[in-house]
């Protein structure tokens, strides 16, 4: 049997690993010893284990797999802050996760999608078009790398921290994303707490309906506009699920639960949807939810055909959410030097959907020229 064809243990959340051990015999605890094994100690070779039998080593040492990611290239920012481009496959297809380190806590963006299915006109993601979904085990493969590697340099916490707001639309790949925030979040796993792991959606309505049933981690909402008619150029999903509705199924999520919040994104672009008056607008969508707001500015990229809302802009957008109640912090830029900020991430991959084929044309036309709103 080929190395491909053996299979990604990395891909199985405890339930999944349970139903795959009573399948070929075994009894349903062997799938704890197995997640400790790979997921809290790191180790990826089954002759390892050993409190497993030898006949079931052999099992799995024939028939299964670890599959840990490729590094192609890895990068440090000046301010600390780490980005990988992780090979997932036998293809030339890469993603790219990134670390941002903080005094008390080391917090992993994960991508979720090769690429993303979404137009947002600010995200450089979004110019490089879409592949494919993530499997569970290359979602998990991103944590299980850090987490552990971290560990090695001397850091016994590894990762405490995850959000979900690399490449790709989590909601859209919900099955994939569910099973390994259930191994995120599992006493034999990574045993994050559920407040420190973080779904990021720009209002995938239907999805975060579901969410509330299945999961009860922490949720982010990438807004960046208090009205449809803005919401529809910045974040075009907003046509097929307006403010209203997407305000109705954040409520959905929080409500009966005490100690829940939204995080709402809102990216700063000058000119565009920075105002006193866009504020204004905010505080009456959002105002009412229990919330936190992050102001996050522009990172900019090549042919970006934005610019970032001055020092100045931002902090008078800030202290008026916050006069109203509103728990709003300016996000500081992390890694913007080595491409590693939010919204900057693009990895390599063959685009199916030919939006970025569509994107160079659109800048051979009109020569490359940076253009400000």
């Amino acid at each position: 049997m080929s190395v491909n064809d053996k299979i990604n243990l990395l891909d199985f959340n405890r339930a999944a690993l349970e139903t795959f051990f009573v399948a070929n015999g075994e009894k349903p605890f062997r799938a704890r010893q197995l997640m400790q094994w790979v997921h809290q100690r790191g180790v990826t070779d089954f002759a390892q284990m050993t409190d497993m039998s030898k006949k079931l080593r052999e099992f799995l040492q024939e028939n299964c797999r670890i599959e840990r990611p490729r590094i192609l290239t890895q990068q440090r920012s000046t301010d600390g802050t780490r980005k990988w481009l992780l090979g997932v496959d036998d293809s030339d297809n890469a993603i790219e996760c990134v670390l941002i380190p903080e005094k008390t806590r080391m917090t992993l963006c994960v991508s979720s999608q090769l690429g993303c299915t979404l137009n947002c006109s600010f995200c450089s993601t979004a110019k490089q078009g879409f592949n494919r979904n993530l499997t569970t085990a290359e979602i998990i493969a991103q944590l299980h790398f850090a987490h552990h590697g971290l560990r090695e340099e001397g850091y016994d916490q590894g990762v405490t921290n995850v959000v979900m707001m690399g490449m790709g639309e989590p909601l859209l790949n919900f099955d994939a994303v569910i099973a390994a925030v259930d191994m995120m979040c599992d006493d034999f796993g990574y045993a994050l707490s559920k407040r420190r792991v973080t779904i990021s959606t720009a209002g995938v309505v239907p999805a975060m309906e579901k969410l509330e049933q299945v999961t009860d981690v922490a949720l982010a909402v990438s807004l960046h506009a208090p009205n449809d008619r803005l919401r529809n150029q910045l974040v075009p999903l907003n046509r097929k699920y307006p403010i209203r509705e997407l305000m109705r199924a954040c409520r959905g999520y929080i409500d009966g639960y005490r100690r829940r919040k939204i995080t709402f994104e809102y990216v700063m672009l000058e000119g565009v949807n920075d105002s006193l008056e866009h504020a204004r607008e905010l505080v009456g969508v959002i105002g009412k939810i229990p919330c936190k707001l992050n102001l996050i500015p522009f990172n900019p990229y090549p042919h970006a055909i934005y610019r970032c809302s001055d020092a100045e802009t931002i902090d008078r957008f800030r202290d008026y959410t916050s006069s109203k109640g509103i728990v709003t912090v300016t996000r500081r830029a992390r890694g913007d030097d080595i491409d590693a900020a939010c919204g900057q991430l693009v990895g390599s991959f063959q685009d199916r959907s030919r939006r970025s084929e569509k994107y160079q044309l659109s800048l051979a036309q009109v020569g490359g020229v940076t253009v400000a709103h």
